[in-house]
Protein backbone atom coordinates (compact mmCIF):
# COMPACT_ATOMS: atom_id res chain seq x y z
CA UNK A 1 0.00 0.00 0.00
CA UNK A 2 1.54 3.72 -1.02
CA UNK A 3 0.10 6.64 0.36
CA UNK A 4 -0.08 10.26 -0.93
CA UNK A 5 0.55 12.79 1.87
CA UNK A 6 -0.35 16.55 2.50
CA UNK A 7 0.35 18.02 5.53
CA UNK A 8 -2.06 20.84 6.94
CA UNK A 9 0.04 24.26 7.56
CA UNK A 10 -1.98 24.66 11.53
CA UNK A 11 -2.15 21.48 13.69
CA UNK A 12 -4.48 20.91 16.00
CA UNK A 13 -5.47 17.71 17.42
CA UNK A 14 -6.08 14.57 20.23
CA UNK A 15 -4.56 11.49 19.54
CA UNK A 16 -4.87 8.56 21.49
CA UNK A 17 -1.31 6.70 21.01
CA UNK A 18 -0.72 3.24 21.01
CA UNK A 19 0.15 1.53 23.82
CA UNK A 20 3.93 0.44 24.85
CA UNK A 21 4.61 -2.03 22.70
CA UNK A 22 8.43 -2.26 24.73
CA UNK A 23 6.51 -2.41 27.84
CA UNK A 24 3.50 -4.51 26.32
CA UNK A 25 6.16 -7.34 25.33
CA UNK A 26 8.17 -7.29 28.87
CA UNK A 27 4.97 -7.28 30.73
CA UNK A 28 3.61 -10.38 28.32
CA UNK A 29 6.80 -11.93 28.89
CA UNK A 30 7.08 -11.63 33.04
CA UNK A 31 3.44 -12.71 33.17
CA UNK A 32 4.06 -15.81 31.59
CA UNK A 33 6.77 -16.17 34.02
CA UNK A 34 4.43 -15.80 36.67
CA UNK A 35 2.20 -18.64 35.39
CA UNK A 36 -0.10 -15.49 34.27
CA UNK A 37 -0.52 -14.49 37.93
CA UNK A 38 -0.20 -10.63 36.42
CA UNK A 39 -2.89 -9.14 34.83
CA UNK A 40 -2.60 -6.55 32.32
CA UNK A 41 -4.59 -3.39 30.76
CA UNK A 42 -4.11 -1.37 27.87
CA UNK A 43 -2.24 -4.16 26.22
CA UNK A 44 -0.86 -2.87 22.53
CA UNK A 45 -2.06 -4.33 19.45
CA UNK A 46 1.02 -3.78 17.13
CA UNK A 47 2.65 -6.46 14.66
CA UNK A 48 5.26 -7.33 17.26
CA UNK A 49 3.16 -7.85 20.52
CA UNK A 50 0.92 -9.71 18.36
CA UNK A 51 3.96 -12.35 17.86
CA UNK A 52 4.66 -12.65 21.21
CA UNK A 53 1.04 -13.01 22.40
CA UNK A 54 0.60 -15.86 19.52
CA UNK A 55 3.82 -17.62 20.24
CA UNK A 56 2.97 -17.74 24.35
CA UNK A 57 -0.74 -18.39 23.64
CA UNK A 58 -0.44 -21.49 20.74
CA UNK A 59 2.78 -22.89 21.58
CA UNK A 60 3.67 -24.03 18.18
CA UNK A 61 6.51 -26.13 16.67
CA UNK A 62 7.36 -23.70 14.48
CA UNK A 63 7.04 -20.01 15.78
CA UNK A 64 7.03 -17.03 13.42
CA UNK A 65 8.11 -13.82 15.03
CA UNK A 66 8.22 -11.96 11.47
CA UNK A 67 10.05 -8.65 12.13
CA UNK A 68 9.91 -8.16 15.65
CA UNK A 69 13.73 -8.03 17.11
CA UNK A 70 12.13 -7.79 20.25
CA UNK A 71 9.89 -10.94 20.18
CA UNK A 72 13.42 -12.79 18.79
CA UNK A 73 15.17 -11.91 21.52
CA UNK A 74 12.49 -12.40 24.39
CA UNK A 75 11.86 -15.78 23.09
CA UNK A 76 15.08 -17.40 22.75
CA UNK A 77 15.68 -16.63 26.57
CA UNK A 78 12.23 -17.83 27.47
CA UNK A 79 12.62 -21.19 25.08
CA UNK A 80 15.74 -21.76 26.53
CA UNK A 81 15.05 -21.97 30.09
CA UNK A 82 11.64 -23.19 29.69
CA UNK A 83 11.52 -27.15 30.59
CA UNK A 84 9.98 -29.79 27.90
CA UNK A 85 10.35 -27.20 25.16
CA UNK A 86 11.52 -27.87 21.57
CA UNK A 87 10.93 -25.28 19.35
CA UNK A 88 12.39 -23.62 16.13
CA UNK A 89 12.09 -20.00 16.15
CA UNK A 90 12.39 -17.90 12.93
CA UNK A 91 11.19 -14.61 10.92
CA UNK A 92 11.21 -12.74 7.77
CA UNK A 93 14.31 -12.45 5.51
CA UNK A 94 15.62 -9.52 6.91
CA UNK A 95 15.48 -10.88 10.24
CA UNK A 96 17.37 -14.28 9.08
CA UNK A 97 19.93 -11.72 9.02
CA UNK A 98 19.77 -9.91 12.20
CA UNK A 99 22.76 -10.99 14.55
CA UNK A 100 21.53 -13.62 17.50
CA UNK A 101 25.01 -15.16 18.36
CA UNK A 102 26.00 -13.05 21.56
CA UNK A 103 22.22 -14.16 23.04
CA UNK A 104 23.31 -17.71 21.72
CA UNK A 105 26.64 -17.94 23.22
CA UNK A 106 25.39 -16.29 26.77
CA UNK A 107 22.34 -18.91 26.78
CA UNK A 108 24.66 -22.09 25.38
CA UNK A 109 27.33 -21.22 28.39
CA UNK A 110 24.53 -21.26 30.90
CA UNK A 111 23.81 -24.44 29.30
CA UNK A 112 21.15 -23.97 27.30
CA UNK A 113 20.55 -26.25 24.10
CA UNK A 114 20.10 -23.99 20.75
CA UNK A 115 21.41 -25.10 17.19
CA UNK A 116 21.37 -22.53 14.20
CA UNK A 117 19.22 -24.40 11.58
CA UNK A 118 20.82 -22.32 8.94
CA UNK A 119 23.97 -19.30 8.99
CA UNK A 120 25.84 -19.02 11.79
CA UNK A 121 25.40 -16.65 14.22
CA UNK A 122 21.30 -15.74 12.92
CA UNK A 123 17.76 -17.19 13.03
CA UNK A 124 16.52 -19.49 12.69
CA UNK A 125 17.20 -21.30 15.88
CA UNK A 126 15.90 -24.73 17.60
CA UNK A 127 15.55 -24.87 20.83
CA UNK A 128 15.55 -27.23 23.28
CA UNK A 129 14.47 -25.59 27.06
CA UNK A 130 16.04 -26.84 30.38
CA UNK A 131 15.94 -25.52 33.66
CA UNK A 132 19.67 -23.60 33.58
CA UNK A 133 22.35 -23.40 37.01
CA UNK A 134 22.93 -19.42 36.08
CA UNK A 135 26.47 -18.24 37.37
CA UNK A 136 28.47 -15.52 36.08
CA UNK A 137 28.93 -14.20 32.49
CA UNK A 138 29.33 -10.70 30.72
CA UNK A 139 27.59 -9.41 27.63
CA UNK A 140 29.46 -6.26 26.39
CA UNK A 141 27.13 -2.80 26.17
CA UNK A 142 27.52 -1.36 23.17
CA UNK A 143 25.15 -4.18 21.46
CA UNK A 144 21.27 -4.12 21.70
CA UNK A 145 19.88 -3.26 25.14
CA UNK A 146 17.17 -6.20 24.22
CA UNK A 147 19.71 -9.26 25.34
CA UNK A 148 20.39 -8.17 27.99
CA UNK A 149 16.77 -7.50 29.12
CA UNK A 150 16.00 -11.01 27.98
CA UNK A 151 18.93 -12.73 29.68
CA UNK A 152 17.67 -10.90 33.05
CA UNK A 153 13.82 -11.73 32.82
CA UNK A 154 14.41 -15.85 32.69
CA UNK A 155 17.23 -14.95 35.49
CA UNK A 156 15.21 -15.76 38.51
CA UNK A 157 14.25 -19.27 36.93
CA UNK A 158 17.70 -20.21 37.27
CA UNK A 159 18.76 -22.90 40.20
CA UNK A 160 21.61 -19.99 40.94
CA UNK A 161 20.13 -17.04 39.63
CA UNK A 162 22.29 -14.71 37.32
CA UNK A 163 25.03 -12.24 38.29
CA UNK A 164 25.41 -10.46 34.81
CA UNK A 165 28.51 -8.22 33.97
CA UNK A 166 28.89 -5.64 31.53
CA UNK A 167 31.93 -3.75 29.60
CA UNK A 168 32.23 -0.94 28.57
CA UNK A 169 29.53 1.69 27.81
CA UNK A 170 25.68 0.83 27.59
CA UNK A 171 23.55 1.42 24.72
CA UNK A 172 19.86 1.96 25.14
CA UNK A 173 20.47 1.96 29.44
CA UNK A 174 16.54 3.38 29.39
CA UNK A 175 15.46 0.42 28.24
CA UNK A 176 17.32 -2.39 30.66
CA UNK A 177 15.73 0.21 33.21
CA UNK A 178 12.67 -0.37 32.36
CA UNK A 179 13.09 -4.47 32.56
CA UNK A 180 14.67 -4.22 36.32
CA UNK A 181 12.09 -1.84 37.31
CA UNK A 182 9.16 -4.51 36.11
CA UNK A 183 10.75 -7.49 37.49
CA UNK A 184 11.50 -5.70 41.08
CA UNK A 185 7.49 -4.47 40.77
CA UNK A 186 6.59 -8.64 40.74
CA UNK A 187 8.41 -9.25 43.44
CA UNK A 188 12.58 -10.42 42.19
CA UNK A 189 15.06 -9.00 44.04
CA UNK A 190 17.98 -7.19 41.98
CA UNK A 191 21.36 -6.12 43.41
CA UNK A 192 23.80 -3.66 41.53
CA UNK A 193 26.60 -2.91 43.16
CA UNK A 194 27.85 -0.68 40.55
CA UNK A 195 26.64 0.67 37.14
CA UNK A 196 28.08 -2.46 35.37
CA UNK A 197 27.02 -5.44 37.19
CA UNK A 198 23.56 -6.73 37.74
CA UNK A 199 23.17 -9.82 40.64
CA UNK A 200 19.31 -11.52 39.71
CA UNK A 201 18.83 -13.65 42.65
CA UNK A 202 16.37 -16.88 42.03
CA UNK A 203 13.20 -16.59 42.84
CA UNK A 204 9.28 -16.75 42.16
CA UNK A 205 7.15 -13.54 40.28
CA UNK A 206 4.19 -12.68 42.27
CA UNK A 207 1.00 -11.58 40.41
CA UNK A 208 -0.65 -8.44 40.56
CA UNK A 209 -2.40 -6.09 37.87
CA UNK A 210 -0.63 -3.36 36.12
CA UNK A 211 -1.76 -0.99 33.51
CA UNK A 212 0.68 -0.48 30.40
CA UNK A 213 1.16 3.18 29.63
CA UNK A 214 0.81 4.34 25.96
CA UNK A 215 4.04 4.76 23.53
CA UNK A 216 6.82 7.82 24.01
CA UNK A 217 7.84 6.68 20.66
CA UNK A 218 5.14 6.96 18.84
CA UNK A 219 4.35 10.50 20.49
CA UNK A 220 8.32 11.33 19.00
CA UNK A 221 5.84 11.82 15.35
CA UNK A 222 3.77 14.06 16.61
CA UNK A 223 6.07 16.20 18.09
CA UNK A 224 7.85 16.28 14.87
CA UNK A 225 4.60 16.88 12.93
CA UNK A 226 3.69 19.91 15.32
CA UNK A 227 7.60 21.13 14.74
CA UNK A 228 7.26 21.48 11.28
CA UNK A 229 3.58 23.40 10.99
CA UNK A 230 3.53 26.96 11.31
CA UNK A 231 1.40 26.75 14.90
CA UNK A 232 -1.25 24.51 16.31
CA UNK A 233 -1.59 22.63 19.65
CA UNK A 234 -1.64 18.64 20.53
CA UNK A 235 -2.73 16.60 23.22
CA UNK A 236 -1.55 12.89 23.28
CA UNK A 237 -3.66 10.68 25.57
CA UNK A 238 -1.88 8.01 27.85
CA UNK A 239 1.41 9.84 28.59
CA UNK A 240 2.71 9.67 31.90
CA UNK A 241 4.81 12.23 33.40
CA UNK A 242 7.48 9.55 35.42
CA UNK A 243 7.54 7.28 32.81
CA UNK A 244 9.52 4.35 32.77
CA UNK A 245 10.25 4.69 29.09
CA UNK A 246 13.61 6.43 28.47
CA UNK A 247 12.02 7.58 24.93
CA UNK A 248 9.71 10.30 27.28
CA UNK A 249 13.05 12.26 26.74
CA UNK A 250 11.81 13.23 23.02
CA UNK A 251 10.04 16.14 25.62
CA UNK A 252 13.25 17.66 26.55
CA UNK A 253 14.96 16.63 23.01
CA UNK A 254 11.70 18.87 20.94
CA UNK A 255 12.14 21.83 23.68
CA UNK A 256 14.67 23.35 21.71
CA UNK A 257 13.03 23.18 18.01
CA UNK A 258 10.00 24.71 19.36
CA UNK A 259 7.61 22.64 21.08
CA UNK A 260 6.58 22.90 24.57
CA UNK A 261 4.99 19.88 27.11
CA UNK A 262 2.64 20.25 29.66
CA UNK A 263 0.94 17.64 31.38
CA UNK A 264 -2.39 17.16 32.40
CA UNK A 265 -3.00 13.98 34.51
CA UNK A 266 -2.19 10.95 31.76
CA UNK A 267 -2.41 13.65 28.70
CA UNK A 268 0.61 15.57 27.62
CA UNK A 269 -0.43 18.85 25.70
CA UNK A 270 2.10 19.93 23.02
CA UNK A 271 2.15 23.65 21.68
CA UNK A 272 3.93 25.13 19.09
CA UNK A 273 6.82 28.08 19.82
CA UNK A 274 9.84 29.50 19.18
CA UNK A 275 13.14 27.18 18.09
CA UNK A 276 15.99 28.30 20.11
CA UNK A 277 18.71 26.39 18.08
CA UNK A 278 20.51 27.05 15.15
CA UNK A 279 22.69 23.37 15.52
CA UNK A 280 21.38 20.57 17.48
CA UNK A 281 23.59 18.47 18.86
CA UNK A 282 22.90 15.63 20.68
CA UNK A 283 24.25 12.02 21.63
CA UNK A 284 21.29 9.81 21.42
CA UNK A 285 22.64 6.56 23.07
CA UNK A 286 20.15 6.31 25.41
CA UNK A 287 17.46 6.89 23.05
CA UNK A 288 17.96 5.02 19.14
CA UNK A 289 14.54 4.92 18.43
CA UNK A 290 14.36 8.75 18.16
CA UNK A 291 17.30 9.35 15.99
CA UNK A 292 14.93 9.19 12.61
CA UNK A 293 12.53 11.38 14.08
CA UNK A 294 15.13 14.22 15.13
CA UNK A 295 17.02 13.51 11.83
CA UNK A 296 14.08 14.07 9.78
CA UNK A 297 12.52 16.89 12.27
CA UNK A 298 16.10 19.08 11.56
CA UNK A 299 15.86 18.71 8.08
CA UNK A 300 12.57 19.77 7.88
CA UNK A 301 13.20 22.61 9.56
CA UNK A 302 16.65 23.62 8.12
CA UNK A 303 18.26 23.20 11.58
CA UNK A 304 22.33 21.65 10.98
CA UNK A 305 22.86 18.88 13.16
CA UNK A 306 25.33 16.20 14.43
CA UNK A 307 23.69 13.24 16.11
CA UNK A 308 25.91 10.70 17.75
CA UNK A 309 25.74 7.24 19.82
CA UNK A 310 23.84 5.80 16.57
CA UNK A 311 25.80 2.46 16.94
CA UNK A 312 22.58 0.15 17.33
CA UNK A 313 20.60 1.41 14.20
CA UNK A 314 22.67 -0.42 11.80
CA UNK A 315 21.18 -3.67 12.98
CA UNK A 316 17.64 -2.64 13.57
CA UNK A 317 14.54 -3.75 11.33
CA UNK A 318 16.65 -2.11 8.59
CA UNK A 319 20.41 -0.34 8.30
CA UNK A 320 18.85 3.13 9.69
CA UNK A 321 21.50 5.06 9.31
CA UNK A 322 21.90 4.24 5.36
CA UNK A 323 18.36 4.27 5.14
CA UNK A 324 17.84 7.93 6.09
CA UNK A 325 20.48 8.98 4.14
CA UNK A 326 19.44 7.53 1.17
CA UNK A 327 15.95 8.85 1.43
CA UNK A 328 16.57 12.74 2.66
CA UNK A 329 18.68 12.10 -0.01
CA UNK A 330 15.86 12.29 -2.56
CA UNK A 331 14.58 15.25 -1.14
CA UNK A 332 18.11 17.48 -1.33
CA UNK A 333 19.31 16.73 2.25
CA UNK A 334 23.12 15.39 1.90
CA UNK A 335 23.60 13.76 5.27
CA UNK A 336 27.25 12.46 5.84
CA UNK A 337 27.65 9.40 8.30
CA UNK A 338 30.97 8.57 10.71
CA UNK A 339 32.24 5.92 12.13
CA UNK A 340 29.08 3.86 12.22
CA UNK A 341 27.93 5.81 15.23
CA UNK A 342 27.37 9.65 13.86
CA UNK A 343 25.26 11.26 11.37
CA UNK A 344 26.02 15.10 10.48
CA UNK A 345 24.24 17.72 7.84
CA UNK A 346 25.72 20.85 7.62
CA UNK A 347 22.83 22.76 6.54
CA UNK A 348 22.96 22.47 2.31
CA UNK A 349 20.03 21.63 0.70
CA UNK A 350 19.28 21.10 -3.11
CA UNK A 351 15.96 22.00 -4.44
CA UNK A 352 14.23 18.96 -6.12
CA UNK A 353 10.62 19.82 -7.70
CA UNK A 354 9.14 16.14 -7.92
CA UNK A 355 11.57 13.66 -5.03
CA UNK A 356 11.14 10.16 -5.60
CA UNK A 357 8.76 8.14 -3.18
CA UNK A 358 9.88 7.71 0.01
CA UNK A 359 10.97 4.14 0.23
CA UNK A 360 10.58 2.11 3.84
CA UNK A 361 12.66 -0.79 4.12
CA UNK A 362 9.81 -2.36 5.78
CA UNK A 363 10.80 -0.63 8.85
CA UNK A 364 7.87 1.44 10.49
CA UNK A 365 9.77 3.89 11.79
CA UNK A 366 10.83 5.14 8.27
CA UNK A 367 7.29 5.57 7.56
CA UNK A 368 6.55 7.76 10.44
CA UNK A 369 9.85 9.48 10.26
CA UNK A 370 9.57 10.28 6.63
CA UNK A 371 5.48 11.63 6.82
CA UNK A 372 5.62 14.62 8.25
CA UNK A 373 7.87 16.28 5.93
CA UNK A 374 4.74 16.07 3.59
CA UNK A 375 4.65 19.71 5.46
CA UNK A 376 7.92 20.97 3.30
CA UNK A 377 6.38 19.73 -0.31
CA UNK A 378 3.05 19.93 -1.73
CA UNK A 379 2.98 16.49 -1.07
CA UNK A 380 4.77 12.97 -0.28
CA UNK A 381 4.38 10.20 -1.37
CA UNK A 382 5.13 6.80 0.91
CA UNK A 383 5.55 3.44 -0.11
CA UNK A 384 4.74 0.50 1.83
CA UNK A 385 3.03 2.44 4.12
CA UNK A 386 1.44 -0.99 6.06
CA UNK A 387 4.81 -1.21 7.69
CA UNK A 388 3.56 0.83 10.78
CA UNK A 389 1.06 -1.71 12.46
CA UNK A 390 4.63 -3.19 13.56
CA UNK A 391 4.38 -0.70 16.26
CA UNK A 392 1.37 2.57 15.81
CA UNK A 393 -1.35 0.33 13.67
CA UNK A 394 -3.19 3.71 13.43
CA UNK A 395 -0.95 6.39 12.43
CA UNK A 396 -2.30 6.69 8.95
CA UNK A 397 -5.91 7.44 10.53
CA UNK A 398 -4.72 9.51 12.86
CA UNK A 399 -2.91 11.79 10.94
CA UNK A 400 -6.02 11.57 8.44
CA UNK A 401 -8.28 12.91 12.27
CA UNK A 402 -5.85 15.58 12.55
CA UNK A 403 -5.80 17.23 8.98
CA UNK A 404 -3.73 15.60 7.00
CA UNK A 405 -4.60 14.29 3.04
CA UNK A 406 -3.82 10.53 3.22
CA UNK A 407 -4.68 9.33 -0.22
CA UNK A 408 -4.40 5.36 -0.54
CA UNK A 409 -2.56 4.64 -4.26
Amino acid sequence: MNIEITAPRTLAARIKLPSSKSISNRMLLLSELAERKIKLTNISDCDDTFVMRRALNERPEVVDIMAAGTAMRFLTAYYATHESTDIVITGTERMRHRPIRLLVDALRSLGANIDYEGEEGYPPLRIEGRRLEGGDICLPGNVSSQYISALLMVAPTMVKGLTLHIEGETISRPYINITLNLMRRFGIVIDEPDEQTYIVHAGEYTGGDYLIENDWSAASYWYEALALADEGEVVLEGLFADSLQGDSCVSRLFAPLGVATEFRGNDAVLRKGATSTARYVADLTECPDLAQTMVATCCGMGVPFRFSGLQSLRIKETDRLLALRQELAKLGYGIEEHEGSVLEWRGEHDAIRQPLPMATYDDHRMAMCMAPLSRCRSKLIIRDAQVVSKSYPTFWQDLKSAGYGTEEL
